[in-house]
């Protein structure tokens, strides 16, 4: 079995859907900033993490599915119902990708952008 391998990319299902959600996130806001936070020994390459205008959502990987969490989630219009996990929180959404699955590109970039928008906002009114 290959390591996934998150900067590597398609090394696996798992590199693969994250290179096209980096992908997707880079076309919905070409002025979004990559960085990879929270290195820890079991997790060496630490975690994607989207930023613009504050942080707008991270990728991680693990066994069964790929997450991409929304940091201000809760606060996003999702009318293509692309959230699926992190449901209760008051803050955070998180879109669970399993093996096989394709998330709808142009309902993902909206939310995005919406993100994007929203992180614009509140550095408007600070």
């Amino acid at each position: 079995m290959k390591k996934t391998s998150l900067r590597g990319e398609d090394d696996d299902w798992q590199g693969a859907a994250l290179s096209q959600i980096r992908k997707l996130i880079k076309q919905a806001d070409p002025e979004v900033v990559e960085e990879w936070k929270w290195r820890k020994p079991s997790n060496p390459e630490g975690v994607p993490v989207w930023s613009h205008h504050g942080m707008v959502c991270t990728g991680e990987t693990y066994k069964s599915h790929v997450k991409v969490t929304f940091a201000k989630g809760a606060s996003l219009k999702d009318p293509s119902h692309l959230f699926n996990s992190s449901l209760d929180g008051n803050a955070r959404r998180a879109i669970d990708l399993h093996e096989g699955e394709r998330v709808d590109q142009e309902a993902f970039k909206a939310l995005i952008r919406a993100a994007v928008a929203l992180n614009e906002a509140s550095v408007r009114h600070k």
